[in-house]
Parts: structure tokens; C-alpha cells; sequence
């Protein structure tokens, strides 16, 4: 089945303005970070009209684009191995979806941005870390808006807050505060579980401080590409899971209304479940990031067997009442991340009596690999159609 071409059409909350922080105002006639548009006509919390210019989006300021910038959980830890071959996967529950149509566009209508906040301090084996974020608010219009928390790929070993800015961008322009964050990955000698108290650290940091980035704090989502889908998946499932709330800021909550996930992994004892055989042993092999991920620094361990640790790190392991609804995306051909594992993830959730959509998109690889040459591998994932369904479920869950 072909979902149709949809456009955005998420609705953002109004209210009364109350703040803001010092911040620097980017217009597409200025410094390049420019707001985006579905060149389609205006969407809630837009500035631009149908008329309005429209040009390429902006790009991210380093190589990190949609997804993996540099290294997946797969093969020797600090490299990728890509499967060759990828068994087809049962697309019954999902949208499949055709994403060669238009990509989205950005116009000008401002965007305030504020970089490097620093939202959390945790030590990792008696080393102190500063997290920072990147925030974007939309000042078309005033009062406060629901937030997204935007998490970036990196293969467990790197978490560029700068990536994506494209996507980020079309986000904020309708309607949606969107902040960027930096978490602990396995180069700093941190879990998974660091790595999600991280991210929910971000969301009681940016609750705490609603009405400087004028957020409305009832109203937060949280959205990941590859590793960031799977903190994403982890963030949402363990809802009301207080072993993660570590940190600053507890008097306030971490939970989420909506997830989210583009190509994450979950059950990493079936990361390589799609692939040939040589690409299973390289995902499989002891001590790699994914294992780091899971036991820690050191390892000499390995997913492949799902050990009560390995239950554990899956999202589908903690998934309670308390677990908002989840939309999740996967391209077909995806050679780094098994499609089966957002499809087992969407059984999980349904299973539990959690609404879950599932979009695969056809041809589809593992998001922005430019860095690999491959310029083309991320357009599927910044078309109108896909953006579009990611801010229809954002207006749908953030009311």
C-alpha cells in the first residue's frame, strides 16, 4: 500500500510569550540558517506565504548529516561494515511509501537560534563532561510551543549536535521548538544508560528553562535518527522509569508525549538479523560499540546472545502504559541497522496496546552517507512526503 503525498500539517500550540534567552536572529538573507517551508503553502506557525522565495536548506556545519555521521555498531569499533545482501522484510503492518517526490524547501522566516547551552555536567569514570545543545525557536509567532528534542546518529561512538540542520530547520518552521543535544557515547566510556539519562537530563534542563525558550513544557516530543532513534525509542519506552532520572532539575519530569525513530536499532542481538553472513560476524564481533554500548568499556562481549544485559538496552523490554505513541521509519535497502528491528520494535508496542506507525521507504538506505560519497543515499529522508509524515505525527501527538 502507497500512503498519499502528504504535506505537513501539524498544528503548534499559541499562547503568550514570556521570554527569551540572548540569543542570534538567522534569516536566509543572513547568515544561512534559514527557515523551512513544504513550498506548498503555509504551514501552522509559518511567517511565509505562498509566494514566498524558497531555496535549498541549509546544511549542517560539519560532515554529520541525517543519520550516521561516522560509525555504526556494526564491524570493529570506529568503522562501518555494511551488509551486502538484505533480506526482505514484512511490510504488513506498515506504510510503504515511494520517497522520490520534492524536497523540502526553506524560506524566510526567522529562526532564533542559540548555541552551545550547556544542560547537564555528569561525570563518566571520574571525568567530568559539559553537554551542550543547539536550540532553535520560530518567532512567526509569539506564546509558547511544544518542544522536540532532536538526537543525532554517530554509531554509539560520536553525538555531533550540529547535524541535520536541514530537517531541524523545516521542523522549527512549523511551529515546533526544536534543540539539538550532545550525549555521552562509548568514546567517553558511557553506556546506554548514561546516554538516556542524558537525554532525559535535556528535557528537565529545557522544562526547567520553558519560558526562556518559550516552550510549553506539557507538550514534548523527542526524535532520532539511527543511534539518536534508538535513545529516542529508549526515552519514550521508559516513561516514568525513575532509574533514569539522574542529575539536575528533578523536581521536573522527563517524560515525552511522542517518539520519533528513524532507522534505530533495538534489539541489538538482532542488529545483523536481516544480513549475510559475513556482515552478522563484523556486527557480532566481541568488544565492538555495540558491545561497549550494552557492558561498557573493555569488553570482551558480544551481542549476539540476548543476555538479561542485552534485554535490558531493548526499548521493547521497558514499554508500559506510560509509553507515548511512536511513529517509525525505515528504508528498505538500510545496510547498517536490520529494517526487521523497527518492525519488531512496532509488534512490541502494538503488543502493549501502544498506537505505532511504521513507514518503510522503498530503495531506501541508512539516511545521510554522504561521507561515504554517497550524496544521494539522504534525499529520501528530506523529502516533502517523509517530513511530511513526521510533522503530521507531531501535530497529532502535541495538542
Amino acid at each position: 500500500m502507497h500512503a498519499e503525498n502528504a504535506a505537513p500539517r501539524g498544528t503548534a500550540r499559541t499562547g503568550r510569550r514570556r521570554g527569551g534567552a540572548v540569543v542570534t536572529v538567522t534569516l536566509a538573507a543572513g547568515l544561512a540558517l534559514a527557515a523551512c517551508s513544504s513550498g506548498g503553502g503555509s504551514s501552522a506557525g509559518s511567517s511565509a506565504g505562498p509566494s514566498a522565495t524558497t531555496a535549498a536548506c541549509p546544511t549542517s556545519t560539519s560532515a554529520a548529516g541525517a543519520g550516521t555521521p561516522t560509525g555504526m555498531p556494526s564491524g570493529n569499533a570506529g568503522g562501518i561494515t555494511a551488509a551486502k545482501t538484505v533480506k526482505k522484510s514484512d511490510t504488513g503492518t506498515s506504510t510503504v511509501i515511494d520517497p522520490k517526490g520534492a524536497q523540502i524547501r526553506c524560506a524566510t522566516s526567522g529562526i532564533t537560534t542559540t548555541h552551545d547551552i550547556t544542560y547537564s555536567s555528569p561525570t563518566t569514570d571520574g571525568r567530568k563532561s559539559d553537554l551542550k545543545l543547539d536550540i532553535q525557536v520560530p518567532t512567526a509567532t509569539s506564546g509558547k510551543k511544544p518542544l522536540v528534542v532532536y538526537l543525532t546518529g554517530g554509531g554509539f561512538v560520536m553525538a555531533d549536535r550540529t547535524a541535520n540542520l536541514s530537517q531541524r530547520t523545516y521542523v522549527a518552521d512549523q511551529g515546533y521548538v526544536v534543540a539539538s543535544i550532545q550525549y555521552r557515547t562509548t568514546k567517553d566510556g558511557a553506556t546506554y544508560k548514561d546516554a538516556v539519562a542524558d537525554v532525559k537530563s535535556a528535557i528537565r534542563y529545557l522544562r526547567a528553562n520553558a519560558d526562556t525558550y518559550s516552550i510549553d513544557p506539557d507538550q514534548v516530543a523527542v526524535w532520532g535518527q539511527s543511534a539518536g532513534g534508538y535513545l529516542a525509542a529508549m526515552t519514550g519506552a521508559t516513561n516514568g522509569e525513575k532509574s533514569f532520572d539522574v542529575g539536575d532539575h528533578l523536581d521536573r519530569s522527563s517524560q515525552v508525549q511522542g517518539v520519533v525513530d528513524e532507522f534505530g536499532p533495538a534489539d541489538l542481538s538482532k542488529l545483523a538479523a536481516d544480513y549475510d553472513t559475513a556482515a552478522q560476524k563484523a556486527n557480532y564481533a566481541p568488544g565492538n560499540s555495540a558491545a561497549q554500548w550494552v557492558y561498557g568499556p573493555g569488553t570482551k562481549k558480544s551481542v549476539a546472545d540476548r543476555t538479561s544485559e542485552v534485554a535490558a538496552a531493548d526499548p521493547a523490554t521497558h514499554i508500559t502504559s506510560k509509553t507515548p505513541p511512536f511513529v517509525l521509519f525505515h528504508g528498505s535497502a538500510d545496510t547498517l541497522v536490520s529494517p526487521s528491528e523497527t518492525l519488531d520494535l512496532q509488534t512490541a508496542l502494538r503488543a502493549k496496546g501502544i498506537d505505532a506507525t511504521r513507514y518503510v521507504l522503498t530503495g531506501a538506505g541508512h539516511g545521510d552517507l554522504s561521507f561515504t560519497g554517497d550524496t544521494s543515499a539522504g534525499l529520501p529522508w528530506s523529502t516533502q512526503e517523509t517530513m511530511g509524515h513526521i510533522v503530521d505525527f507531531l501535530g497529532q501527538q502535541l495538542k
